[in-house]
């Protein structure tokens, strides 16, 4: 069955305006959603990033690295599961029960495309 990663973006100040308490409730949903994705058997990985644009590394020529990728946007990568589904349809599925959602983020769903030797 093909991977897919469920790439979560979002604005980290919808989360930074959380009183501790409930931001320990939006982690205990991650928790248990990744628990369930765990014991269905579909969880590949998955992790956190921090909250910031990171860097981006231009070819062609000398590299060059510049902030970004979002600089006209509040919007950054937050995360990432990845997981296996038997289609597009299957993977939307399994991202429409991500704790991601209800707080006004978007999932972007991606096929991994296998590399052999990998």
């Amino acid at each position: 069955m093909p991977n897919y990663m469920l790439l979560l973006h979002g604005d980290p100040a919808a989360y930074a305006k959380l009183s501790p308490e409930e931001s320990q409730k939006v982690l205990q949903k991650f928790i248990a959603w990744r628990e369930k994705l765990r014991s269905e058997k579909v969880l590949v990985g998955g992790a956190r990033l921090k909250d910031d644009a990171g860097k981006l590394v231009r070819g062609a020529g000398k590299p060059r690295v510049t902030d970004g990728p979002y600089s006209e946007t509040k919007e950054l990568l937050g995360g990432y599961f990845t997981v296996e589904a038997r289609d597009y349809d299957a993977a939307v599925a399994i991202s429409e029960g991500c704790p991601h959602l209800e707080y006004g983020g978007i999932i972007e769903v991606r096929e991994v495309m296998p590399v052999p030797g990998t």
